[in-house]
């Protein structure tokens, strides 16, 4: 194998490789996936003379490298212990179906992205046996585009990355050819790859792949017993003096998810979103504008951590979570500091959107609903289903209910007890938020129920807020286009007196005092934090691979260069045609770094060059000598004799050395000047 072969093969292994960062995380990969791939070239160079060890050996050096770079930890002195052999072996057998239950990208752990680094070992060392041992270099280039297309089956890159991609493929496929003296078959690999920069640029539409193993990923398993928030909130309201956690944040948020309801059977409300095992960081899955606000929860008992609608990171802990709600859930108790995205809209806006009757959840069934309930609804919401109708539902809960307090609260959010609540008018935010989602899906109002902790007006003395049984709350969500889900109060008491506060709630503050029919003016938008564009503000640096494309890319060009250039030449006809051969011969001798003078003639140069050579020059001489000087009309078949030697010599400067070959195929030297003249020129 040359000494740019073998480079090439495991570049395609690590190209493939390092196309699983959207899932693991560009910097994650990059030492490991590269320490791998150069550990396999080095044994495999060394172990040249020895055919039947090399495959060993290399393999060997690509696990060592991946024990030094991933599993050092389990390591002592750089020596693999027990531990270090259990960690490979779950790289084998539980690494990949981990990510796969994890939001990606996914936390930088050993046991989650060993698998790749792994497999660029057996790309990398099937290559390169392949090599060795299949005449055509084509083959050795199977296993890394095996791999790459397994990395795009979980996260399919975007149009223009795919198109680079795709040329920087094709560059190492050049080199391969090249080295193998077959730079013939360079043009049809230049055109696929160019085919693949104009499908994935005009024709290949963005949105989710069409395949991806993430369709039903297998359940995590649930960390401790699992009771609903919702059904102990009668219990909490019992003794609400006990403190519960303890948080400070950079803006205080008026309220703390804990679970979001959204499945209900006219019994009981159940979360319809999966769990996953919380990754590195979720981007925001709305459109309009956020903030990333953060907040330091002290003492969160678990199973249901406080935390957001739209969480970015956590950071301390290691939690499940449900994407499309935001909850968290992780045995307790534990501290850890919460990320998270906040819309930023104003009440003008958010008066003048509509409703996102397509967000998950937001209009499942309600169960067996009793007779006159959309009767109700409607009465209620008076109107057409908007976020206005949605606010005076909310102020026809307002105005017509009263929250029970004492020891004969009622508890209950099934049809029954809702029956009753609206017949008596009295209940606790449990029964007020369930029967304003069930009432406001009946009229298609897409809405859902949230369960969490109201934040004291108050902080503490040393500024931070304690969270207490009393502060439990139950609300209603509905969803609006580019927010995601706002934040409703039909108790009047979710946000406490005097509290600051900011996104979904506030806007929904500003636009329920506004009279109907006002406009309400949006309040100056502070200036704390960036306002970050959504969705995805921070993307896979696909930019990084800039660099690796222009090295090989450019090389890749000179090949469709010269065979553009070539083209254009064979197509003259008469003694221009003539005339061409003699300059394509020219620029080839050029390449290969041999003086060509414009005053030297091709019999001047057939006089200088070795025997081989020196016959197909005399040919092509003779030819453009009776061309030029004879007087006579050029024939057709004196253009092909011309053309049939320029391939004599051709076929004689493939026997270069393959340095001088590699140096001709890709160099742009004889590209710098195009045309030279010389004697035999008109």
């Amino acid at each position: 194998m040359t000494g740019v072969r073998a480079p090439a093969v495991v570049a395609t292994a690590v190209l493939g490789g390092l196309l699983f960062a959207p899932v693991l995380g560009l910097t994650a990969l990059l030492g490991p996936v590269g320490a791998t791939g150069l550990a396999v070239l080095v044994a495999a160079s060394a172990s040249a003379r020895r055919p039947d060890w090399r495959p060993l050996l290399a393999a060997a050096a690509g696990v060592l490298a991946v024990v030094e770079t991933v599993l050092w930890r389990t390591t002592v002195a750089g020596l693999p212990t027990a531990a270090t052999l259990h960690g490979l072996t779950d790289g084998v057998t539980r690494s990949w179906g981990r990510t796969l239950e994890s939001t990606w990208p996914v936390r930088p752990e050993p046991g989650l992205l060993i698998f790749v680094p792994l497999l660029v070992v057996v790309a990398a060392v099937a290559g390169l046996e392949l090599s060795h041992r299949v005449r055509s270099p084509l083959p050795s280039l199977l296993p890394g585009l095996a791999l790459l297309i397994f990395a795009q089956t979980h996260v399919p890159l975007a149009p223009w990355p795919a198109a680079g991609v795709a040329v920087v493929w094709a560059g190492l496929a050049g080199l391969l050819l090249t080295t193998a003296g077959r730079a013939r078959s360079l043009p049809p690999i230049a055109a696929g790859a160019a085919g693949a920069v104009v499908l994935a640029a005009l024709v290949v539409p963005a949105g989710p792949a069409r395949f991806t193993f993430r369709a039903d990923p297998p359940a995590p398993s649930v960390p401790a017993p699992l009771t609903s928030p919702l059904d102990e909130l009668p219990g909490r309201l019992a003794s609400p003096r006990t403190p519960v956690f303890r948080f400070r944040a950079d803006a205080v948020p008026d309220r703390w998810p804990l679970v979001v309801l959204d499945q209900f059977d006219g019994v009981s409300w159940t979360p319809g979103d999966r769990l996953r095992r919380l990754g590195a960081r979720l981007e925001p899955a709305i459109s309009g504008p956020v903030r990333e606000r953060s907040a330091r929860i002290i003492g969160a008992p678990g199973p249901w951590l406080p935390s957001q609608t739209w969480p970015a990171a956590v950071e301390g802990a290691a939690p499940y979570v449900a994407p499309r709600h935001g909850t968290l859930l992780l045995a307790g108790p534990v501290d850890y500091t919460l990320r998270w995205w906040e819309p930023q809209i104003d009440g003008a806006t958010l008066l003048r959107s509509g409703l996102d009757h397509d967000a998950a959840g937001g209009l499942d069934p309600v169960g067996s609903a009793p007779a006159g309930m959309a009767e109700l609804a409607a009465q209620a919401a008076g109107g057409r289903p908007s976020f206005r109708t949605a606010l005076r539902m909310e102020q026809w809960f307002r105005t017509r209910c009263r929250l029970a307090v004492g020891a004969d609260r009622p508890a209950g959010h099934g049809w029954p007890q809702l029956t009753e609540f609206l017949r008596t008018r009295r209940g606790t935010s449990e029964q007020f938020a369930a029967a304003y989602v069930a009432l406001a899906r009946t009229i298609g109002i897409p809405a859902r129920l949230a369960v969490g902790y109201r934040t004291p007006a108050r902080p503490d003395a040393d500024g931070a807020y304690t969270v207490r049984n009393g502060d439990v709350l139950a609300w209603p969500e509905v969803a609006v286009p580019g927010v995601g889900w706002v934040p409703l109060d039909p108790t009047g008491q979710a946000s406490a007196t005097g509290l600051g506060v900011s996104g979904p709630a506030a806007a929904a503050q500003q636009a329920r005092s506004a009279p109907p029919g006002a406009t309400v003016t949006a309040p100056p938008a502070p200036v704390a934090a960036p306002v970050r564009p959504s969705p995805a503000a921070r993307r896979w640096p696909y930019w990084l691979l800039l660099a690796p494309a222009v090295l090989l890319v450019g090389p890749a060009l000179v090949p469709l260069l010269w065979a553009i250039r070539a083209g254009r030449r064979r197509r003259r006809t008469g003694a221009p045609g003539v005339l061409a051969a003699a300059q394509e011969v020219r620029d080839r001798l050029r390449a290969y770094g041999v003086v060509v003078s414009p005053a030297l003639t091709l019999r001047d140069l057939a006089d200088v060059a070795p025997a081989p050579r020196a016959a197909g020059l005399r040919r092509l001489g003779a030819v453009v000598d009776r061309a030029v000087w004879s007087g006579e009309t050029v024939r057709p078949g004196d253009v092909d004799e011309a053309w049939a030697a320029v391939r004599t010599v051709r076929r004689d400067l493939a026997d270069q050395p393959v340095r001088d070959r590699l140096q001709a195929a890709v160099g742009p030297r004889s590209l710098t000047v195009l045309r030279h003249r010389y004697k035999h020129d008109p």
